[in-house]
């Protein structure tokens, strides 16, 4: 099992020391790699029609997530870095497959690029982008970039994208780039089944819960002729919401359903400063150690 850290993007300052020094302190621990959200723009929760249940807000901050895994591809050797997940839909296709190929050149083939179709409607409209087709323009938009990232030049012609005898250049070491995903729809599971590496399931879901999903997309990978049994598995564990003494029995539970990867989720802890997360992503490191392989 791969050990990981999630980074805490809403409770990090915007001080690019502070961030080397996380991401080359998680590495230095033993981390196998670090994973961070993804989100363009936040909404004021006070707007006209509201925005209630809406888990992120203007003032929360987020770092760009292909910019910041520049940053860390320079400051790092060997920790992977784990989009958890980049807003597939709200991009131009191109020119994510474009900046995903570039992090993995510079990070000597370390990106792991978890998408998902994404949910807020606002960052949709800013970025010029239909939220309604989301889910349908995100097939075509993974077979392209499946496309540009193995060859060099590419003719495709589909119902969102023309790309006429060009390419990406310089391609990525990874080719193609391992994509995963996250979410929770039996669209995203058959997508998973169809192209995927494996399925990101964020903090909050258990073992239990999460087993018949499992069991459902390994089925669909069975009707799309793949081995169900290569299906890659991040769980991620809140240390908000579960004890220290339960760290271990819950990695264990999870790798018990076939999770490939666990990391901690340190965010909503009350925490002040960057120092605290790490003190508890050494604790974690410490307690569940013995799975890792």
């Amino acid at each position: 099992m791969k050990l990981g850290v999630v980074f805490p993007q809403i409770e990090s300052p915007a001080d690019p020391i502070a961030i080397r020094d996380y991401a080359q302190a998680v590495e230095g621990m033993g981390f196998d790699y670090i994973l961070a959200y993804d989100h363009v723009l936040g909404a004021n929760p006070d707007r006209p029609e509201g925005w209630e249940g809406r888990p992120y807000k203007f003032s929360d901050p987020f770092q760009e997530i292909f910019v910041l895994f520049g940053y860390w591809a320079g400051v790092t050797e060997k920790i992977e870095l784990a989009a958890g997940v980049l807003v597939l839909p709200q991009r131009q296709t191109a020119l994510v497959a474009k900046q995903a190929a570039q992090i993995d050149v510079l990070s000597g083939g370390r990106l792991r690029l978890g998408v998902g179709v994404g949910w807020n409607y606002v960052e949709f409209e800013a970025l010029n982008e239909s939220f309604t087709n989301r889910g349908k323009r995100s097939d075509e938009m993974i077979e392209l970039m499946n496309e540009l990232w193995t060859k060099q030049l590419v003719t495709f012609d589909g119902k969102y994208h023309k790309v006429s005898d060009a390419g990406i250049n310089p391609l990525p070491v990874q080719q193609p780039i391992p994509l995963w995903f996250g979410g929770y729809a039996d669209a995203t599971f058959r997508r998973i089944a169809r192209y995927g590496t494996g399925w990101m399931c964020a903090g909050g879901q258990s073992p239990e819960v999460a087993k018949p999903i499992i069991d459902k997309i390994q089925g669909y990978m069975e009707d799309e002729g793949r081995d169900p049994h290569t299906l890659g598995l991040d769980m991620w564990l809140p240390a908000s919401k579960i004890p220290t003494d339960q760290w271990l029995p819950s990695a264990q539970a999870w790798q018990a359903v076939g999770a490939t990867h666990i990391a901690i989720e340190t965010m909503r802890c009350g925490y002040e400063n960057l120092d605290q997360h790490l003190a508890t992503a050494k604790q974690f490191k410490e307690a569940v150690g013995e799975l890792q392989s």
